[in-house]
């Protein structure tokens, strides 16, 4: 009985070592390599096709925040930020594109919605979900931040109210170098 008790807990003892190491070099690896943004083709409102890559590596900093007309939280993180956008491009150097999710017949509402919002951002489609699929995320808001070379070195889910300081937090990270 002894012996099997020992066995059991050496077993454990080991097998709590062995995770710790496979999340440790998991770890090591997201902090280390920085993601490309995949070259995918978007919409305008007004129906014109553009390359994300576009608005990429141009020097700026982007924020690229995935949203739809149906989505309650990310209505409200666009609001948030439209609070500090503008700081954030003077201080900064920031755009945001903000990607609608929205599918053919809801992209209608897209504009006026835009319009009554005030938001000044660029506004793009993503109606097929090319990008999203592309990014491998389900839901939103997601939001991207790319750096001034065009790699994605920040990504949240969710919003919750300040998520937007943690995300100027992340801008001034990245404005400093």
């Amino acid at each position: 009985m002894k012996q099997t008790l020992t066995l059991i807990f050496i077993s454990a003892l080991m097998g709590f070592a062995l995770n710790i190491s496979a999340q440790e070099e998991v770890a090591a690896t997201t902090e280390t390599v920085a993601a490309q943004m995949p070259s995918i083709p978007l919409k305008t409102l007004k129906g014109q096709t553009v390359n994300i890559q576009d608005f990429l590596g141009n020097g700026k900093i982007t924020v690229i925040s995935f949203w739809a007309t149906w989505c309650s939280p990310c209505k409200r993180e666009l609001d948030a930020i439209a609070d500090i956008y503008e700081e954030w491009q003077e201080d900064h150097n920031v755009e945001l594109l903000a990607i609608t999710i929205d599918d053919a017949r809801s992209l209608a509402k897209v504009p006026a919605l835009v319009e009554t919002k005030g938001w000044d951002y660029t506004i793009l489609a993503d109606s097929k979900r090319e990008l999203q699929k592309a990014l491998n995320f389900q839901t939103v808001p997601q939001t991207f931040l790319v750096d001034q070379d065009g790699n994605i070195v920040y990504t949240h889910t969710g919003y919750n109210p300040g998520d937007e300081l943690e995300l100027e937090d992340e801008i001034i990270k990245i404005s400093a170098k």
